[in-house]
């Protein structure tokens, strides 16, 4: 099974940045997408991004234009760079690996812990 840590939270201004990293136990074979959730206290979790295994790549409407999903295959990482953060990017990030390609956490199997962004000034 596949195991992530996250890291890279902390706390930023308004209009920072921050870059989170996930690192995985293991390469993954065959087709798979690696997504980006974040979930805010007393609320769902909401998807940002994903990256598959043949290049595909989605952003929510909210952080398009201003987060970039990407991977380094040779440190088995993905990663989100996170420019002109708001308040509303708050919340505990969270990684997270499946079989089909979208923004819905139902559809993802193995999760990582979590690491905490907060945007405040």
């Amino acid at each position: 099974q596949l195991q992530f840590v996250e890291s890279g939270g902390g706390l930023v201004q308004p209009g920072g940045s921050l870059r989170l990293s996930c690192s995985a136990s293991r390469f993954t074979s065959g087709y798979y997408v690696i997504a980006w959730f974040r979930q805010a206290p007393g609320k769902e979790r909401e998807g940002v991004s994903c990256i598959s295994s043949t290049g595909g790549i989605y952003y929510a409407d909210s952080v398009t234009g201003r987060f970039t999903i990407s991977r380094d295959n040779a440190k088995n990482t993905v990663y989100l760079q996170m420019n002109s953060l708001k308040s509303d990017d708050t919340g505990v990030y969270y990684c997270a690996v499946g079989s089909r390609f979208g923004l819905l956490a139902s559809i993802y199997d193995y999760w990582g812990q979590g690491t905490q962004v907060t945007v405040s000034s």
